[in-house]
């Protein structure tokens, strides 16, 4: 929770941070943003592979939690692009090196006929972060008159207070060491079978489709959002997220996940096709408000599906390859996003987000998946979604 209010923070001002006080262009936004969520989906893969093989979970913990406080001071001192672009890349590092070991150690810590309820407060605490952060933000911008610096700098304490809650506050449980999965098997891949090469497919093109967040901030600011106000993107974002994912939930279990997912999908563009035509805020506050619907519908959907077509005895490699390719798609999604909208401007960026966006839907459309029914598949299938849940 504190680290997320932490990070939240600095990421509600940063894009305009970056465009305003340094005078950095959109693509420069799209590059550093892409660069750093692509390295913390990267980084996920290898990081639950290393706490398996050791054994140990604390140390990727600390690890991972520091990197994300020291990142913070750099946000503050920084003077152009090199500083920012290093700053988000050892914040998002440390997110995907904590990010899987510290589920491991909830698992660890927790007798099975509580793990829900204790991963259940996990989620909550998380929310709890991505609400307050963004708020807090607009509080300290008003009371310090837009010092987004002096912002920054406060930010760094409570991703202090984490680093310290977990040096301090965690007891390691050690799990059986050598047991891990190689993350990616090369020689797996031919036999992953075409089921499986069509989700990837269907969740790079949807990676494409879902540009930086950034965009979000830069479009509303853009149509005249106060900078003090600019965290309000977030907060409304996460508000629709939070409100839709337990409904979501409910229908997830009385449907195949595909059409939660294609329903996901059309919401997601019709958010760009309104984000690319508006001409004022009530406009831009809808098309965020769809994007956090199209969150509450996809989140794990398509973690599920590659759970549900991969064979059982390659999950590991299955798992590893997805993550890597979309990991990979969300950078360049973010990069081509920011050059459009420098170049030709922000409705070709969001035109574009919402063709990749159909493109997936399309190839959705006509693909069944085996085990993708309505309702709990199996034992198998349910587990490994759970086990395989994106951070």
């Amino acid at each position: 929770m504190f680290m997320d209010v932490s990070s939240e923070i600095v990421h509600a001002l940063l894009p305009l941070f970056m465009t305003g006080t340094l005078g950095l262009s959109v693509a420069m936004v799209g590059l550093v943003d892409g660069i750093a969520e692509a390295t913390a989906s990267i980084t996920k893969v290898f990081s639950g592979y290393i706490s398996d093989r050791t054994g140990r979970r604390k140390p990727l913990i600390i690890l991972g939690y520091g990197l994300g406080a020291v990142s913070k001071p750099f946000f503050a001192i920084a003077n152009g692009a090199l500083p920012i672009l290093g700053a988000r890349f050892a914040d998002r590092i440390g997110k995907g090196i904590r990010g899987a070991p510290r589920d491991a150690m909830v698992a660890d810590a927790c007798s099975p006929d509580i793990r829900g309820r204790a991963f259940g407060l996990r989620q909550s605490l998380d929310t709890v972060g991505a609400f307050a952060g963004p708020l807090i933000a607009i509080g300290l911008m008003l009371a310090l008159a837009n010092d987004m610096r002096l912002v920054f700098w406060i930010a760094a304490i409570p991703a202090v207070i984490a680093v310290a809650l977990a040096f301090f506050g965690l007891e390691e449980v050690r799990s059986n060491s050598g047991a891990a999965t190689v993350p990616v098997r090369l020689a797996d891949l031919p036999r992953l079978g075409g089921s499986f090469w069509a989700v990837v497919l269907i969740g790079v093109l949807f990676s494409l489709s879902r540009i930086s967040e950034a965009f979000l901030i830069l479009r509303a600011s853009d149509l005249g959002l106060a900078l003090a106000m600019a965290p309000l993107v977030l907060v409304l974002m996460n508000v629709v997220y939070s409100a839709g994912a337990y409904p979501a939930g409910i229908i997830s279990d009385r449907v195949s996940p595909k059409h939660l997912l294609l329903a996901g999908v059309v919401t997601l563009a019709g958010s760009h096709l309104i984000l690319a035509y508006a001409n004022g805020l009530p406009a831009v506050f809808v098309g965020i408000g769809l994007w956090g619907v199209h969150m509450a519908l996809t989140q794990g959907i398509l973690a599920r599906l590659v759970a549900d077509t991969a064979p059982t005895r390659l999950i590991g490699s299955a798992f590893g390859m997805f993550n890597l390719m979309t990991g990979v798609a969300l950078l360049l999604a973010s990069v081509a996003g920011g050059l459009l909208w420098d170049t030709i401007g922000p409705r070709a960026t969001f035109f574009t987000a919402a063709g990749f966006a159909s493109a997936s839907g399309l190839i959705l459309l006509g693909k069944d998946f085996p085990g993708a029914g309505a309702g709990n598949n199996s034992a198998r299938t349910s587990g490994s979604a759970a086990r395989h849940q994106p951070d």
